[in-house]
């Protein structure tokens, strides 16, 4: 049966490469103009607001590895974001207190999470919602800041 696939594979490839023998060659296309090339946001322009759930994350993590090299500490101002770049700093409001807070995005979340950003421990007091442990909250990019190296 194994054998059988390996031939039926071989034929599919040997037509795909006589198909392609087949087809006329492309015409030649003109040069590149050269353009004056805009100079690319730090940030994407969609992630500048946006809104939706956070969660907090603590002890438990604590002294662990983050995605950027960072060691998690429960009590600094950082966030996990699903994509927003290590460094970014973001304004986040809680829509229900309206209390905000400035964080530096230095981890991760997964995008299928349902959840916007994770927050730390300090941050969630805060915010506002230790006790609820989720809220909904809307963040706006204020800035980036230069990536620090950290030692392995």
């Amino acid at each position: 049966m194994k054998k059988l696939r390996i031939a039926l594979a071989s034929l599919g490839l040997l037509a795909a490469s006589v198909a392609n023998a087949q087809q006329p060659a492309p015409a030649a296309a003109e040069p590149a103009k050269p353009t004056a090339a805009a100079p690319a946001p730090a940030v994407a322009a969609a992630a500048d607001a946006s809104s939706g759930t956070a969660a907090w994350y603590g002890r438990k993590f604590a002294g662990r590895k983050t995605a950027s090299g960072q060691r998690f500490n429960p009590n600094a101002m950082t966030a996990a974001h699903p994509s927003l770049p290590f460094g970014t700093r973001v304004k986040v409001t809680n829509t229900r207190n309206k209390r905000s807070v400035v964080l530096t995005i230095n981890d991760r979340l997964s995008a299928g999470s349902g959840r916007i950003l994770d927050v730390t421990q300090a941050a969630a007091k805060r915010l506002g919602f230790i006790r609820s442990g989720l809220t909904e909250v809307t963040l706006e990019v204020v800035g980036h800041r230069a990536a620090r190296r950290h030692r392995k």
